[in-house]
């Protein structure tokens, strides 16, 4: 061992989980190392889509409109249409606005798409240069990618672990305060510490469940030879094959995906069937360039039992896993990074007690349950629709066929894919960090979300008259958001959050609407921007702090 580096934070992972984490402590002057196998970031597409609370979130970090450059060019329609084969007989459409049009789009919304941002579809491997460029700025973080995490121990007083150039080379060993396992479904830092994954897998569906070939291609004729208007994403629904195809990058690349029966045989398919696979899911024969190809496995619904064990916490894939309807797995990876990153420097900078990171995994293990949950109900409403033999035919019998599938079908889409509930509606009701009001927000449900300050739950949110989004007026850290044109004082909670040193910004609306949506005129938003108290008075200040910050 030639040399021994002392940090705040080692971060296994270099995907969107890790990414967020350095890019987070970064910001709060915490020095992290984070190590990744891989020589760079994600070449394969992997997800594909970016939900609205994610992207308030990069947003709030200032690079929300960076994401939505990326991938798709403006005035490629991000639609999801469901087809008998990619270029035959459209089925079911979800219309839905360009990267173009979106940022005005969201400003005409309400009710339940009241919000800051709108979705993105864009492929992960865009979405993790942006983040891996915002991490590299921060001053206080190392990236290593060539690297792993060898080994790792818990000492109470802190973990050492050893790490190494994935080619060889002097192992280095690393003294920090906290580890975090943010190493993908395979995790190497869960596998050491024993955490076993509690939640189902193996869901067999004639769709979205089992084994399935992945194929990263270009396909330059595709959009020529195809008659159905553009979308973002397509899906085969026929009684031959089940497959959709995401674009990449709105000109030749594209993310096709195939269902498999034979699960032993998939792995030994070459390129000539991947080949023969996608003209079958196109509907005629059409040349491809193969970039990668891969099995996995649809059909998961898992989350691991513990996130946390000691000074070491489990984020991302290594804490929950799975199947991609819905688009949840990235996302909810995404949060699982705003959540820990505030508290992990709260607690290095003495602002907070060690026991405010046990509200980590109180907060996002029910999170992961509820997300894996509506994820399966999605593959459910999918994988178990049976497509009729007839579907295809030429005759009255395959118009029926056809009509009814569209029924189903379009009913299914906006099941999967409008979403506001899933994505705006996760709460931490019963957490120890969140000061209850005896309010009960709305019933969860994932097609509709009803904006509702109840602590524990997202802001609502609002448009200002000047233009600005009411989630730009927020601190980066803890706000006090005072409403109404009544005066309210606040200078308890001023006095409180400087003895504890923790940065609180007041910020005044006197708009009498935000004070009716928001049903009190004093609202306290932690820095993952979380309701966490809402009141008519100061009096509490001290207390209320000294509970949020896990006293």
């Amino acid at each position: 061992m030639t040399s021994t580096l002392s940090i705040d934070v080692l971060i296994a992972g270099g995907g969107p989980c890790g990414l967020m984490l350095a890019i987070e402590l970064g910001r709060r002057n915490i020095r992290c190392l984070l190590v990744d196998a891989k020589p760079g970031t994600a070449f394969n597409p992997q997800a594909n889509a970016t939900q609205a609370r994610t992207m308030e979130h990069f947003r709030r970090l200032g690079f929300a409109h960076e994401i939505r450059s990326m991938g798709l060019p403006p005035d490629h329609p991000t639609d999801i249409a469901y087809l008998t084969r990619f270029a035959g007989t459209e089925l079911a459409r979800l219309r839905l606005p360009t990267a173009a049009a979106a940022p005005q789009a969201v400003k005409n919304m309400s009710g339940s798409w009241s919000a800051a941002e709108l979705p993105h579809r864009v492929s992960q491997k865009y979405v993790e240069v942006c983040l891996h460029h915002h991490a590299q700025q921060q001053a206080s973080v190392e990236m290593r990618y060539g690297w792993q995490l060898k080994r790792f121990s818990d000492l109470g007083t802190g973990v050492e672990a050893v790490v190494q150039a994935v080619d060889g080379g002097e192992p280095v060993q690393v003294n920090a305060a906290y580890l975090i396992g943010a190493d993908g479904a395979r995790s190497f830092v869960r596998s050491q510490l024993g955490i076993a994954w509690g939640g189902a897998t193996g869901f067999k569906r004639k769709f979205m469940g089992g084994k399935m070939l992945a194929v990263y291609l270009k396909a330059p004729d595709f959009y020529a030879r195809n008659p159905n208007d553009r979308a973002w994403m397509y899906v085969v629904v026929n009684p031959e094959l089940r497959a959709f195809i995401m674009s990449v990058d709105g000109v030749s690349e594209f993310a096709f995906h195939i269902q498999m029966a034979d699960d032993a045989a998939t792995d030994a398919l070459t390129e000539a069937d991947a080949r023969r696979l996608f003209s079958q899911a196109f509907g005629q024969e059409i040349d491809i360039d193969i970039l990668s190809m891969a099995t996995w496995l649809a059909g998961h619904a898992l989350v691991a039992e513990s996130f946390q064990k000691g000074r070491i916490f489990l984020g991302g894939d290594a804490a929950h896993l799975f199947t991609p309807t819905g688009g949840l797995g990235y996302n909810t990876a995404v949060e699982d990074a705003v959540n820990l990153s505030w508290k992990l420097a709260s607690v290095l900078k003495g602002q907070a007690p060690a026991t405010l990171l046990d509200s980590y995994e109180r907060e996002r293990q029910p999170l992961a349950l509820r997300n894996t949950g509506y994820a399966r109900q999605f593959a459910d409403s999918i994988g178990l629709f049976e497509a009729a033999p007839e579907l295809e035919d030429h005759n009255p019998q395959g118009e029926q066929a056809r009509a009814l599938a569209s029924d189903y079908l379009n009913g299914h889409v906006r099941r999967e894919f409008n979403i506001p509930g899933v994505t705006f509606g996760g709460r931490y009701d019963g957490s120890p960090i969140i000061v209850s009001d005896g309010t009960t927000a709305p019933p969860d449900a994932a097609n509709t979300y009803t904006p509702c300050a109840t602590p524990g739950g997202r802001p609502p949110h609002a448009w200002l008259p000047d233009g600005r989004s009411l989630f730009d007026t927020f601190n980066f850290e803890w706000t006090l958001l005072v409403l109404g044109a009544e005066p309210t004082e606040t200078h308890a909670f001023a006095l409180a959050a400087q003895s504890k040193g923790i940065d609180l910004k007041v910020v005044r609306h006197t708009s009498n609407d935000l004070l009716k949506l928001y049903e009190a005129p004093l609202t306290l938003i932690r820095p993952d921007q979380i309701v966490a108290w809402r009141g008519h008075e100061d009096t509490q200040a001290e207390a209320v702090l000294a509970q949020l910050l896990g006293a």
